[in-house]
């Protein structure tokens, strides 16, 4: 899968997009951001740095405070931190509700639910409930509730922060065969340096105080990508260069701004 070339109408188009909070706290500086079809986009960056606000900005759970956000006729799923999921209720039910509460029939949203969990593995879990569930598993539910609507954009914010670092290695396989099946637009989300080389066909790092796009890299690197690309030299290379930039940001954001 090549990077996708500009086009004239991106999945996402941000102008000059801000939030200021009514406290005059400027939270996220105009940032202007396209993301093309099939890209896999990773924000990355410290906490406090707005990745979590300019993901709910896109997603329409918040609104800015300035700018302009645009998304070409996309349908998009939210994946939260947690998988949020309704203890009472089994798999099946927690993966079906955004279909039954757009009212879709239940013959087909149960068929979409069936395809759903397969993609995710968890088919002989529909009628287990989320706390029989081993955190990895639950996440993986909460994949399926997002895939559940065909989107065609996937925005993730930090879905695998708090699990170890085995079952995410293994979710972060799984994220890129369902991208690269599915052809999805997704934005990611983290913390963390190393799952933003290994997921992402770019990298936005990001800076603090106030939030702000200190640079846009696009990876180079090889699909598909397995375990041994982990260890590859060209790997632990984009590692240093993007802990050399999270650096940088870190020193900018000691520094007084306007």
């Amino acid at each position: 899968m090549g990077l996708p070339a500009a086009s004239p109408s991106p999945v996402i188009d941000l102008q000059g997009v801000e939030q200021v909070y009514p406290n005059g706290t400027r939270a996220l500086a105009p940032v202007s951001l396209r993301v093309e079809p099939g890209e896999f986009v990773t924000l990355l960056g410290p906490s406090g740095c707005g990745k979590s606000t300019l993901l709910k900005m896109v997603a329409g759970l918040l609104q800015p405070t300035g700018g302009r956000i645009t998304l070409s006729g996309q349908t998009l799923s939210f994946v939260f931190q947690e998988a949020t999921l309704m203890p009472w209720a089994d798999v099946r039910r927690n993966v079906r509700l955004p279909l039954d509460l757009a009212g879709v029939a239940r013959q087909e949203a149960d068929a979409r639910v069936d395809e759903a969990l397969a993609q995710v593995g968890l088919n002989a879990c529909a009628d287990q409930r989320p706390r029989e569930l081993s955190g990895g598993m639950q996440m993986r539910v909460s994949i399926a509730r997002g895939l559940v609507t065909k989107p065609s954009l996937l925005l993730m914010d930090e879905p695998f922060g708090a699990l170890d670092e085995i079952t995410r290695n293994k979710l972060d396989d799984e994220l890129l065969q369902l991208w690269r099946q599915r052809g999805l637009t997704v934005v990611f989300v983290t913390h963390s340096i190393t799952e933003a080389v290994f997921l992402s066909s770019r990298v936005i790092v990001m800076g603090a105080r106030p939030g702000r796009i200190n640079e846009d890299l696009r990876m180079a690197q090889p699909w598909p990508r397995d375990e041994d690309y982990r260890t590859s030299a060209n790997f632990n290379d984009q590692v240093r260069h993007l802990q050399h930039s999270l650096s940088q940001a870190a020193a900018m954001a000691s520094e007084p701004h306007a």
